[in-house]
């Protein structure tokens, strides 16, 4: 019996100090977690703090940041402290994605805010290239902002002219996105626009046939003969609607001349 007893008693010791050390470390890992949130919130709330006090992500100064928001009335504060020379610094600073304010403001669509900026830039500064290769006239276009567009080509309008690494104008990235609201506007202010070729030969109708965007038509409407342009390939707009499968787009380039048809490309 006492022997019996004794190891009941030895068990529940063990029972309890087995219980007591689960209790320690229960204890130990929820302290451990406190201090580990108290740490977090400590380096969330630097992180806040850092954000707030230095210029965002991709190096934008406030010019940058205000332009990105749209703020216009911020962009003309910023704009009218500005020395002669403290401007023009301004006006030329890129991001790090090679991005000017005016760039920002024209790839977000931000009218105002892009008008401001404008009014003080020259050709140099509005024709900078970010690192896409892309102007702020030409990623207006890409993105269909028509009346920042507007804006860009009443200031300067040379600029409708330039074009990226692959030789492509606004016209033809316009095209080949769909914008048919800026084809039309790029045509009217000047049709010989579309005669630009890439680099591979082929025209604002070459691409807008391959994607079957209507604004083919707008392009055959300026000029019928556009439609006779080879690539290096010395295939035709006919051959990319083609390969686009789009018979829409196949009748809409048949109608000038139907004897296209008969055009052969120079591969074997």
């Amino acid at each position: 019996m006492e022997k019996q007893s004794s190891l009941r008693i030895g068990a529940l010791e063990k029972l309890q100090s087995f219980r007591l050390g689960v209790m320690e470390k229960q204890k130990s890992f929820r302290m451990d977690k406190q201090r580990s949130f108290r740490l977090g919130d400590r380096q969330q709330s630097f992180k806040e703090r850092k954000n707030k006090e230095s210029p965002g992500k991709r190096g934008d100064l406030e010019l940058h940041l205000a332009a990105r928001a749209g703020n216009a009335v911020h962009v003309h504060k910023i704009l009218s402290e500005c020395s002669e020379t403290q401007l023009k610094d301004l006006l030329f600073k890129q991001n790090q994605d090679g991005e000017t304010a005016l760039y920002i403001a024209a790839e977000k669509g931000h009218v105002e805010a892009g008008r401001e900026i404008l009014k003080v830039s020259d050709i140099q500064s509005a024709g900078i290239k970010a690192n896409n290769n892309y102007d702020s006239f030409h990623i207006a276009a890409k993105q269909g902002h028509l009346e920042v567009l507007k804006e860009l080509f009443h200031s300067f309008p040379a600029l409708a002219m330039t074009t990226n690494s692959l030789n492509s104008t606004a016209l033809d990235t316009a095209a080949t996105q769909g914008h048919v609201d800026v084809v039309n506007l790029l045509l009217e202010t000047d049709a010989s626009l579309a005669k630009i070729a890439r680099n591979n030969g082929k025209t604002v109708l070459h691409s807008a046939a391959r994607m079957g965007h209507v604004s083919v038509k707008s392009l055959l409407d300026k000029d019928p003969s556009i439609g006779l342009r080879t690539d290096k390939k010395g295939q035709t707009a006919l051959h990319m609607a083609v390969k686009g499968q789009n018979v829409e787009m196949v009748m809409e380039l048949l109608k000038p001349d139907p004897s296209i048809i008969n055009l052969e490309d120079n591969k074997e």
